[in-house]
């Protein structure tokens, strides 16, 4: 496949980027734009769907020029999202309605309160494998029908579409020619069965919600059409969300292999093979990627304030000048021996296994000697006790025992987030050299779909790693300050 190579399309919270990927599996070029957020009031986290995608045509453009090739060297398309963040556009002039409401948004938390009074929750969580929270995409779309002047008539009527990123994205580069998404994405949304997979109707009457404005549902790997590049046609041949793309990127196709991917948010994700693993202890059971008709499941635990929580560091508190500094500063009070501080950064409320939206974030334990380097690290750290309420929860589901985890994402290149997690976890913990894992993970998946690469089992693996085990003697004053973690996640959860 010399002189081929596969396009990725990664468009996240933060940024949107287009990758070029040659069949060693090595990134040839990257081009990037960053994806502003919207906040117009506390909690809301919005984006302009529509400046995303004139970014998105414009980098595709940018990455085949800086890589100095023609678009007939494209074998295939592949993209990778933001799950769950909403957009809904009008079917005829292809416009957004309003702005794309996030995955972190709660601006519809009040209609997640009205829905759990009608106690169809169980309903709900059997169906789709989700836990009723404004995280997930069928609530955002009730604020809008509520808020939008009749939206709600429109989407009766068939006059409006509905999608995830992916599907947004899809429909621009088609030319509205395909309405679509696939199963990973779709699984959620919480309108999606994911045991007969599709979407599913008694959900949707519970909800109000017209089937007609929901994307056609495929395999991760798949024929989504084509679109034009410099008047080549190009096939777009798989799509996926982000952290399930990961998890493919780390080829982690056997049950039980679990990745931890730190970006925006962070996201355990634990491969539960042909068996759709029910959680009962807070974790979400999902789909993650189909082949060939057949779809493998996972288990996930969610964590809403990662890389955010990092950048509140930098931009709102003004403590640390780049997210470097985060690690450095975590060295320093770690060596200045302060008495333990434990910051909850629930800013847009507690995921897995919590799930308390309307939670909201906290320190304990501030002395008249806590300084900038004490509150830093504190909100690194709380990463790492997040990961293990996930870890935990993970394992008494699954029964499995996990002796090492495997970490990725920009934030993942924390050396002191990576050392305190495997003291903490009292395991082995590794991260890539190369962390890009999610488009990594769609771009075999759009070599798959399109003979890139012939089968599974004989993608690249190029991937050096660094791994740090667990200092000996760090057993016991990780677990006492674990127990100070949970201490200070139950009192949020009860504040105000």
């Amino acid at each position: 496949m010399e002189n081929q190579y596969v396009m990725v399309i990664d468009q996240g919270t933060t940024s949107t980027r287009v990758v070029l990927y040659d069949h060693e599996g090595m990134i040839v070029e990257i081009s990037q734009l960053a994806c502003p957020t919207i906040r117009r009031h506390t909690g809301w986290v919005e984006h302009d769907a529509n400046q995303i995608w004139q970014d998105t045509k414009w980098l595709m453009q940018d990455v085949l020029t800086r890589a100095e090739i023609q678009a007939n060297a494209i074998k295939a398309i592949g993209i990778t999202n933001q799950r769950e963040t909403t957009v809904i556009w009008d079917k005829e002039t292809g416009q957004p309605v309003s702005f794309a409401i996030g995955w972190q948004s709660t601006q519809s938390e009040k209609i997640t309160q009205k829905i759990k009074q009608r106690n169809i929750t169980e309903l709900l969580h059997t169906k789709t494998g989700l836990w009723l929270d404004s995280y997930f995409s069928a609530t955002k779309v009730l604020w809008a029908f509520d808020e939008i002047e009749d939206l709600r008539l429109k989407a009766a009527n068939g006059q409006v579409l509905f999608g995830t990123m992916d599907t947004w994205l899809l429909w621009q580069l088609t030319k509205g020619q395909v309405h679509g998404t696939d199963v990973s994405n779709a699984s959620r949304t919480m309108m999606f069965n994911i045991h007969t997979l599709q979407w599913d109707d008694d959900v949707l009457e519970q909800l109000k919600i017209p089937r007609q404005i929901l994307p056609d549902v495929y395999n991760s790997a798949d024929d989504f059409g084509c679109t034009e590049l410099n008047g080549v046609k190009i096939p777009i041949t798989a799509i996926a969300g982000d952290q399930q793309a990961a998890l493919f990127g780390h080829q982690a196709f056997e049950v039980g292999a679990v990745k931890s991917t730190y970006g925006t948010g962070a996201f355990m994700m634990m491969n539960t093979g042909k068996t759709a693993q029910e959680s009962k202890h807070g974790l979400l059971t999902t789909i993650a990627y189909g082949i060939h008709g057949e779809v493998t499941y996972a288990l996930e635990g969610s964590i809403f304030s990662a890389g955010s929580a990092i950048q509140w560091l930098k931009d709102e508190m003004q403590l640390i000048d780049n997210a470097q500094a985060s690690s450095d500063m975590a060295y320093r009070s770690r060596a200045a021996a302060h008495q333990q501080i434990y910051l909850v950064p629930a800013f847009t409320g507690l995921g897995a296994p919590h799930w308390q939206e309307s939670a909201r974030g906290a320190a304990f334990g501030i002395t008249r000697m806590t300084n900038d380097a004490d509150v830093v690290r504190a909100t690194v750290e709380s990463l790492a006790f997040q990961t293990r309420d996930i870890l935990e929860a993970m394992q008494k589901d699954t029964g499995i025992a996990l002796s090492q985890l495997v970490i990725d994402g920009g934030v993942s290149a924390n050396d002191y987030l990576h050392e305190f997690l495997a003291d903490l976890l009292q395991m082995k913990v590794s991260r890539p050299i190369n962390l890009e894992m999610t488009s990594l993970g769609i771009a075999f998946l759009a070599g798959l779909q399109s003979g890139y690469w012939p089968a599974q089992n004989e993608l690249p693996i190029n991937q050096a790693m660094i791994h740090i085990k667990q200092h000996a003697d760090s057993e016991h004053m990780m677990q006492k300050n674990y127990l100070g973690w949970q201490k200070a996640v139950k009192t949020v959860s009860v504040f105000p």
